[in-house]
């Protein structure tokens, strides 16, 4: 038996969370899943628009961190990590991210000025991933339902940061000169 994409039951504008409950589509946990997933797709396009072998490793890893924030969000009663260990998202995985920012940073010139968003194809599409983040950050927060694990928020600000990061090392990598502001 082939399962089926549509369950009809989302046609009457709401959606399940993890533990069950019944929400609007317009709920806060659902746009702020929703923003990340929106992310996730940017990123994908990224690596579709051309990165290095390196960026793109570390692009695809993301991703997979991506789904476990998203579970995170979609689980008011923080639960889904001690059954699904994927969903897991913690301070190593921030940890990681800074590491990833320290290096590529090395590679790059000193930031002295604003720069303005675009680049080659890579580059751009990791800039519009990068707003794209932050807007998923801000929409977490806008949860009043139940309180955010603190990492989830901390994972997206410290991402939002290294993606900027690696827009301008995908642009330098391609040969394209920043665009001062």
């Amino acid at each position: 038996m082939t399962l089926k994409i549509y369950t009809k039951t989302g046609d009457d504008g709401t959606t399940s969370l993890f533990d069950g409950t019944r929400v609007s589509k317009t709920h806060p946990r659902v746009v702020a899943y929703g923003a990340v997933d929106e992310l996730n797709a940017h990123l994908g396009a990224a690596i579709a628009a051309g990165l290095t072998p390196a960026l793109a490793a570390q692009v695809t890893h993301i991703q997979r961190d991506l789904f476990a924030v998203g579970a995170r969000l979609a689980d008011p009663r923080h639960k889904i990590a001690s059954r699904v260990e994927k969903a897991s998202i913690g301070e190593a995985d921030v940890t990681r991210l800074e590491g990833w920012i320290d290096a590529l940073e090395e590679s790059l010139p000193p930031l002295r000025h604003f720069i303005l968003a675009g680049g080659a194809p890579g580059g751009a599409a990791l800039h519009v991933a990068r707003t794209v983040c932050r807007r998923a950050e801000a929409e977490a927060l806008r949860i009043v339902d139940g309180d955010v694990e603190a990492v989830v928020l901390t994972y997206l600000n410290r991402l939002s940061d290294l993606l900027f990061v690696m827009a301008r090392a995908a642009n330098a990598s391609a040969g394209v000169p920043e665009q001062i502001w």
